[in-house]
């Protein structure tokens, strides 16, 4: 036990250090703020990027309905029984081969046919277990740990595991009996979503984006919130500075700087930074400046970690939406958004 021990702290050591020096000579900066997801975790590590992240309910823990609703389809609860029957069988079978050895080639000849028995099994359990921790930490990896949870309730149907049962009880009738089972709760989930009707709408975005069509020039440049982004990108094939795809270093950069809007900074300095990225054109959501989905997760109270030096001002955005001028011009606004021109100096 002690060797494995050493064993899998070599492992997990090398394994970080193996990261840790390739994305060094690479410079594969696109994944380090990962590490800092994970710190704000365990230790309420903050930074902006690790605030833009756990902010999102998608990146917060696991919900409690999710585990609540994994037992009342029986999924969990079939999952459970495979999983302790596998522990339970490779367990016996190895010492029970093992003891039977009269020496120490039979000993091996029968841990390599338990091996070769349970490799499988045991590897899809140790994957079950890694993507209940990723999905517990994040909620959203849960499109992980689902799909592996209906594999793992597959096995129920295994004679090499349920063969002892399967001699009492018939395995069509035992399938049978747990499929009826998870159709109740089954049934009234697929009854609650063929019951939602009605359509997308948002006609404030539209509004904006129909202006943007319409008064501005095919190479005029937007920054904005992500995800309006990259509905300004698709419906009017304008050139935006910065889209969701958060993942990469370069744009986590580049939208700091497009929502330093939302920060205490003064406009000068965020003009001019958004015009040495290019923009001719800000669209500003005063909800985003306003909305607060869980304590200290309002833009301005993210960007009050990022930049404590300004903590206490009047957050630009609200100053930008009484009234834009001298170093932006307001040529839209309705309900939702403002776009706010850039002046050239």
């Amino acid at each position: 036990i002690f060797f494995k021990v050493i064993e899998g702290c070599a492992w997990l050591f090398g394994t970080v250090t193996l990261k840790y020096l390739t994305s060094l000579v690479f410079g594969v900066a696109d994944d380090a703020h990962i590490g800092n997801i994970l710190k704000s975790k365990f230790i309420g590590y903050k930074d902006f990027d690790t605030l833009m992240y756990t902010c999102a309910a998608e990146f917060d823990f696991m919900e409690k309905e999710t585990p609540v609703r994994y037992t009342k389809t029986l999924l969990l609860p079939v999952v459970l029984v495979v999983f302790g029957v596998i522990i339970k069988r490779v367990t016996i079978l190895k010492m029970r081969l093992c003891v039977s050895g009269r020496n120490e080639k039979v000993c091996k000849y029968a841990s390599v046919s338990c091996g070769f028995f349970s490799f499988q099994l045991v590897f899809h359990a140790l994957q079950l277990l890694a993507y209940s921790v990723l999905a517990i930490l994040i909620m959203r990896l849960k499109l992980f740990l689902t799909p592996h949870l209906c594999i793992m309730a597959s096995l129920v149907c295994s004679k090499q595991l349920f063969g002892w049962l399967f001699y009492k009880i018939q395995p069509k009738t035992l399938v049978f009996a747990i499929l009826a089972l998870m159709t109740i709760e089954g049934s009234a989930n697929l009854r609650t979503q063929w019951n939602i009707m009605g359509e997308f709408s948002n006609l404030p975005q539209e509004e904006l984006l129909e202006w943007i069509k319409v008064n501005t020039r095919q190479d005029a440049v937007f920054a904005g919130a992500m995800p309006t982004m990259a509905s300004v990108k698709l419906s009017t094939l304008r050139p935006i500075v910065n889209h969701p795809h958060y993942e990469d270093a370069g744009l986590r950069t580049r939208t700091k700087i497009v929502y330093s809007m939302y920060s205490r900074k003064p406009a000068s300095q965020v003009k001019r930074d958004l015009m040495k990225l290019g923009a001719n054109y800000y669209i500003l959501e005063e909800s985003l400046c306003v909305s607060r989905k869980k304590p200290g997760c309002s833009m301005p109270e993210i960007w009050d970690v990022e930049d404590p030096a300004n903590r206490g001002k009047i957050p630009l955005c609200t100053l930008m939406s009484k009234d834009s001028r001298p170093y932006f011009i307001t040529v839209f606004e309705n309900s939702n958004y403002r776009i706010l021109k850039i002046p050239k100096e």
